[in-house]
């Protein structure tokens, strides 16, 4: 709420001045109904007609000024949340990323932080106005009679009793209702990304059924909670009327004898009315900030996540080595690391979030600079897995990983990142031009740079098919593209900031034989000569590299060239005797 301090103490002031004129209207309208209707007084009724609609406008103004204050302080504290959230995922690992889940996260930036943002601005609008509200009409029901005004003593106990009862027993419920929000979203983003297999093997009965389980649950469980909370309105409508009849009757009885006037009882009347709205307003009010405190409790465990990757801030080169340092802790790194190494794997093993058995187990091996390096393996062995490692995706649970001699622990991150072009195994375009997300890759990229990066990746042929080229609109995720264009221009993406590593994970899949071997021709022509890793399910695309890692389920079952494989490594021939005839 930084910033917003003017808003927040304006928005409730000006609602409390609305409240002081309301409180007036009951003492005018007994006044026009002692004095001048009373007394056929025909300008004291205009006097106080006058009065009437002068509180009215002032009181309009208050409200319209508070709920500026009250909107713009509740827009702009919602709007900084979203930010440092926002920020704080982009933070996390891909270990924190998995474990919570994109859905969750989705419904923290989004539902989640409506309902805190209406919480906030209803807070500062009535949080002090109804109680005021209800206080004020009680004490001034004390000023005109106060064997009438000890009814207002017994009633308020009693609705505030009603109402945080059922504010104590919800507050829980909606904390669940948003828990199996999160799983309805999860469902349908999961149906959404994957609608065409679930098409191609007619799993659309089992999907809406799983959906309708899934709904009923959230569903049950709203009606259950909306139920508990529609009760407050009938139980405090009911116990307000009983007071208000009570009120009555009393009244009628001390008019008759003199102690009251008709007007001092309609006053009475009216007061008990104001609390009866206020205390509705007030039940809903608590209805919203425990739906909005549920929400902020999930939205800080998730700002509240700790980032478990810790980049260093500074690296420092000093005559032919490399040392790191962040604050006053310094690390230089021994001399034995030959300067023609580029990616070195030592004794490296990874475990997953939550992950029953490691992933990849004793990894060892070095990439000097300029080589291609192959990895293949069976489907779930590793080979994604080890290349995330060089980035720092994810880190190593043991062991070492050094890009250029330095373990990737102590880079900081953009100076990482920024020695290496990674394709993933899913191609990923974002909603723009071609010119823009390949710019992705290098903001400050001229079009001769991304021509020339479009035609490494040989993607300038259907690039230029399209009339505006460069300017060709490309929908969320490139559905408007077939699977070859999508992979080949996330290609061209990491190729235009011409990258010291490049790492290509299973990226051309759905390229045929023939893009494939112009596209692996390109690379060996790259005049950078970067250090590649390709990940790749076919043998006939590894065969030239100058090292080939086989990796069967987290191990390495062989590591050297296709020939040297060819006699030595029996899983390795085995793939390969499956693709060939």
């Amino acid at each position: 709420m930084k910033g917003y301090g003017k808003e927040c103490i304006f928005g409730p002031l000006f609602k409390l001045l609305e409240a002081s004129f309301e409180l007036f209207v009951p003492l005018v309208i007994a006044a026009m109904i002692d004095r001048g209707i009373r007394q056929q007084d025909g300008s004291s009724v205009l006097r106080s007609g006058l009065l009437l609609v002068a509180l009215a406008l002032i009181g309009l103004t208050c409200s319209i000024t508070a709920q500026y204050f009250s909107a713009k302080a509740a827009t702009g504290f919602a709007a900084k949340v979203k930010h440092a959230l926002f920020a704080h995922i982009q933070e996390l690992s891909f270990s924190e990323l998995d474990t919570i889940g994109t859905s969750t996260l989705i419904t923290r930036l989004t539902s989640d932080m409506n309902q805190i943002q209406n919480g906030v601005n209803l807070t500062l609008r009535l949080f002090l106005r109804s109680p005021f509200i209800v206080v004020g009409a009680m004490v001034m029901a004390f000023t005109i009679d106060v064997k009438a005004a000890l009814i207002f003593v017994v009633v308020i106990p009693i609705l505030s009793v009603v109402v945080f009862g059922i504010m104590l027993i919800s507050m829980p419920l909606y904390k669940k209702i948003q828990t199996r929000l999160d799983r309805i979203l999860g469902i349908t983003r999961e149906n959404l990304n994957g609608i065409r297999v679930i098409r191609a093997f007619h799993k659309e009965d089992e999907e809406m059924t799983g959906f309708a389980e899934s709904n009923g649950l959230l569903t049950r469980t709203q009606l259950f909670v909306g139920r508990i909370s529609a009760l407050m309105n009938p139980v405090t409508y009911i116990i307000i009327n009983a007071a208000l009849l009570i009120l009555i009757y009393t009244g009628a009885w001390q008019v008759e004898e003199g102690a009251l006037t008709q007007g001092q009882v309609v006053a009475l009347v009216n007061y008990m009315s104001q609390i009866l709205v206020e205390l509705i307003k007030l039940a809903n009010l608590i209805i919203s900030i425990t739906k909005a405190c549920a929400c902020a409790t999930r939205v800080a465990a998730v700002l509240d996540t700790p980032v478990s990757q810790q980049f260093p801030d500074t690296l420092l080169a000093e005559t032919g080595y490399h040392a790191v340092s962040k604050g006053t802790a310094a690390h230089t790194v021994s001399p034995q690391a030959s300067p023609e190494e580029s990616v070195c794997f030592s004794d490296v093993d990874v475990l997953y979030a939550e992950g029953g058995a490691e992933s990849l187990s004793h990894i060892s091996f070095t990439a000097k600079k300029g080589q291609t390096i192959g990895i293949i393996g069976g489907t779930g062995s590793g080979k994604s897995t080890l290349v995330s490692l060089i980035p720092r995706f994810y880190d190593a649970a043991a062991g070492t990983v050094l890009v250029d001699g330095i373990p990737v622990e102590q880079y900081p991150k953009e100076t990482l990142r920024r020695k290496i072009g990674i394709v993933q195994q899913k191609a990923v375009l974002f909603q723009g031009t071609i010119r823009d997300n390949i710019r992705r890759g290098k903001v400050d990229a001229t079009d001769e740079e991304i021509q020339t990066a479009l035609e490494l990746a040989q993607a300038a042929e259907f690039v230029n098919r399209f009339p505006s080229g460069l300017d060709h609109y490309i929908t969320a995720g490139g559905k408007n593209l077939s699977g070859g264009q999508r992979q080949r221009l996330t290609i061209a993406r990491a190729l235009v900031r011409q990258p010291e590593i490049l790492i290509l994970d299973d990226s051309t899949s759905a390229l045929d034989y023939a893009t494939d071997a112009r596209l692996r021709q390109a690379l060996r022509k790259l005049p950078e000569h970067p250090t590649i890793f390709l990940v790749s399910q076919r043998a006939s695309s590894l065969m030239h590299a100058d090292q080939i890692i086989v990796l069967e389920e987290g191990h390495m079952a062989g590591i050297g060239t296709h020939e040297e494989l060819l006699q030595s490594c029996a899983v390795y021939q085995e793939i390969y005797a499956s693709q060939t005839r």
